[in-house]
């Protein structure tokens, strides 16, 4: 039989309206009854704005539209970033048939419950100077004790209950009150008072809505702590940062920082300078992945990591090579920038090895600024395996300055990385080299604040630590002592004859010196040098015999070098044993004496320095 769409629509008027009334047969026309009752609903009028609406009869509906409006304040007390904030916005859970009316946060700490924060108190009632044992019969302490909400609908109730400490809320305008627990990682860490100016049953219903308000309280509080704990941690950081030796002569620094604007103190950037023997100085600066505490915490690690390993002696190259792998076993998927110098303030000659850092920059005693290229590697911790640093040698003059700097202060602002550069390099010509405090301020107020009173603290626009370090040679502070004089030999595992031949040219080098008895000292701690080299190693040892200064108060410093791996040390032999004496030897007989690191084995070394007769009060070997 042919059916037309007329047809069709006629059956379905019939089901959905007609005077026929059956039941429907299956969900689908359920649900078809369902949209069809939706539909001829009656749109209520407008209830006034944060209020419930009129319900004389006292149906649900009353109870619904006052949880609507205590839940959109919930939303809000949850995201606050403060404990007053959250108070604040607490009350807005305001209403009529719910008069909340004032609150205190009070923290449990030692056995003691202290005022945290408040909300509506009067001058004069419960303040931050409050302290209490929780031993008192009070409701907060009792709820600290036990963990459980006390609920006082009247004065009359909290009268009975609590009659030692009512005198603490008589008179205060308030006829209920209710105390919650503050729970985080399942222990109570504070508690909630709010209070009423009329009194309350406190049904299932407002407790319950009073119970997960708390939560969103603990939450916060929390949220709190934990920002205290990172800033303290910051200010820590930031203070190690402040720490720095001086610059041996020769050479000054000056060092900024600005933290990052979320809140810390000091986030993934950091600078240092680490003294090295000889006189040498190390300035490094650095650069972490991120903003946040995390990034803070690995800053002071690699930081410390990167100290530790220039005073060993490593070279620039195995210095980050080191940091690199370090930082990889601290987070894999983290990455680090740094600039690493080994300066030599009596020649300015700058060892520089560069981790994917921005290059640095020279001012010339003219004011002309120009970025100095030098050759990098990838970031340190991002390709473990592939850590190669090769070393620029850059000597730096008398009057110039060469300045390090993190991207912060480039790209501060909203600039890019030519803009940037441009601003840096007009605040950074002109004027005097003289003071360079003076020149460092003057390069951050340009990236901070163009504006006069620009500080230091000042946060960074753009969210973006910046760190910035200014070394200069110095006119006039050239060392005295120049090398006069140097011997350089090797001494092969098949060249017995060597360490004989060693000995004669070494007194060659100080034939001249003014006490004999030194002279025997010094061949005699390089014999003994080399001759650990070749009986306890299977590599060559290399001598570097250096004489420095005027004559009668010459330095020597002897060096012997080696590409094994394994560090001496100092034993205490018996009197039979055959070895075992060299580095008690360098202990009693030099003036000074070391071991340290390579990037491929080791250098041993000691240093004596002449002396007079007369000075001498018996020698060194009497």
């Amino acid at each position: 039989m042919e059916r037309t769409v007329g047809d069709d629509i006629g059956t379905k008027g019939n089901r959905m309206g007609g005077e026929r009334h059956e039941p429907p047969t299956d969900a689908f026309e359920a649900e078809l009854h369902q949209i069809e009752a939706l539909n001829r609903m009656e749109t209520p009028g407008p209830a006034p704005v944060g209020l419930p609406g009129p319900d004389p009869d006292g149906t649900p509906e009353k109870a619904r539209r006052r949880d609507s409006l205590l839940l959109s304040a919930g939303h809000a007390v949850a995201g606050a970033d403060t404990l007053d904030e959250a108070l604040r916005l607490a009350a807005e859970l305001y209403a009529p048939d719910f008069p909340l009316d004032g609150q205190c946060v009070f923290g449990v700490a030692d056995g003691t419950l202290a005022v945290l924060g408040q909300y509506g108190f009067r001058p004069g009632d419960t303040g931050r100077g409050f302290r209490m044992p929780m031993t008192t019969g009070y409701p907060a302490a009792e709820v600290a004790r036990t963990g459980r909400a006390v609920y006082l609908g009247s004065p009359e109730e909290y009268r009975r209950r609590f009659p030692t400490t009512w005198n603490l809320s008589a008179g205060k305008d308030r006829e209920a009150w209710a105390f919650l627990p503050l729970v985080t990682a399942g222990k109570v860490v504070g508690v909630w008072l709010a209070a009423f100016r009329s009194p309350l049953a406190f049904t299932a219903g407002e407790r319950a809505l009073l119970t997960v308000t708390g939560r969103m309280i603990a939450q916060v509080l929390e949220r709190a702590r934990a920002s205290r704990a990172e800033l303290e941690l910051s200010r820590g950081l930031r203070r190690s940062m402040r720490t720095s030796g001086a610059a041996p002569t020769g050479l000054s620094v000056a060092t900024r920082y600005v933290p990052t604007g979320g809140g810390l103190m000091v986030g993934g950037d950091w600078y240092d300078s680490i003294d090295l023997p000889n006189g040498r100085m190390a300035v490094v600066i650095g650069d972490v992945q991120g903003h946040d505490v995390h990034a803070a915490g690995l800053m002071a690690q690699l930081r410390t990591a990167v100290h530790a390993y220039a005073a060993e002696g490593h070279g620039p190259d195995a210095v980050l090579a080191r940091a690199s792998r370090f930082l990889t076993t601290l987070d894999e998927d983290r990455f680090a920038t740094c600039l690493y110098i080994e300066a030599d303030p009596s020649t300015g000659n700058l060892h520089i090895a560069r981790a994917g850092h921005p290059h640095p920059v020279l001012r010339t005693p003219d004011g002309t600024c120009v970025l100095k290229h030098v050759s990098g590697g990838l970031p340190l911790g991002l390709m473990p395996g592939e850590e190669d640093y090769p070393v620029d040698t850059v000597r730096l003059h008398e009057g110039e300055i060469l300045m390090l700097c993190t991207d912060g202060l480039i790209e501060n602002g909203g600039h890019d990385m030519y803009t940037g550069w441009a601003r840096v390099r007009d605040a950074f010509s002109p004027g005097p080299a003289d003071d360079l405090e003076a020149m460092a301020d003057r390069l951050m107020a340009a990236v901070l604040s163009p504006g006069p009173g620009a500080r230091e603290d000042a946060a960074a626009r753009d969210g973006d630590d910046i760190a910035l370090l200014l070394l200069r040679r110095d006119a006039g502070h050239a060392r005295a002592e120049i090398s006069q004089r140097r011997l350089m030999l090797t001494v092969g595992q098949d060249q017995g004859e060597g360490l004989a031949e060693a000995r004669v040219e070494l007194k060659a080098l100080l034939h001249d010196w003014a006490r004999p008895d030194q002279v025997d000292t010094a061949v005699l701690l390089a014999t003994e040098l080399l001759g650990n080299v070749l009986v306890h190693t299977d590599q060559d040892g290399a001598l570097n015999a250096t004489v420095t200064g005027e004559t009668g108060t010459r330095r020597l410093l002897v060096e012997v070098m080696d590409r094994g791996d394994e560090l001496p040390h100092q034993r205490a032999p018996g009197e039979l044993a055959s070895s075992g004496r060299g580095l008690l030897l360098l202990d009693i007989l030099a003036d000074q004496w070391g071991v340290r690191p390579e990037p491929e084995g080791k250098t041993a070394w000691f240093a004596l320095t002449e002396a007079t007769p007369a000075d001498a009060g018996g020698g060194a070997l009497a």
